[in-house]
């Protein structure tokens, strides 16, 4: 990669972070009970906007440096498997076992679901 791309894979990812953050700050302070709202949330809406991505890419030429600037650090950065996966070990260690389930089938289907319909969207 060159200089270039480099400092707009680290803008995107300065951009994606707090966009997660606050995002999912934001629906935690309304949802009001101990399922993982906010990150269901941006996780949803990252892999819509990853399956968009790569639509554009395999369609319309999108180039590889694009994606990996915009796919990997911006999107990269606004998703988290991580957060995904404490938060549903959080929920089995307080005994929210149908919350920890509903979360792990939740967002793998939807987020599957939703990848597909970004990907279709843009791929005509």
């Amino acid at each position: 990669m060159t200089t270039t791309a480099w400092i707009g894979f680290l803008v995107a990812a300065a951009i994606g972070a707090p966009a997660r953050f606050v995002i999912d700050g934001w629906i935690e302070d309304r949802a009001g009970d101990d399922f993982p709202w906010g990150t269901l949330v941006v996780n949803l809406t990252g892999c819509l906007a990853l399956g968009v991505l790569t639509g554009l890419a395999r369609s319309h030429d999108l180039g590889s440096t694009a994606g990996t600037i915009i796919g990997t650090g911006g999107f990269g950065a606004y998703t988290t498997f991580s957060t995904f996966t404490f938060e549903t070990v959080r929920l089995v260690e307080e005994g929210e076992l149908s919350f920890a389930l509903g979360n792990v089938a939740v967002s793998m289907v939807l987020g599957l679901a939703a990848a597909a319909l970004g990907i279709a969207v843009v791929s005509f």
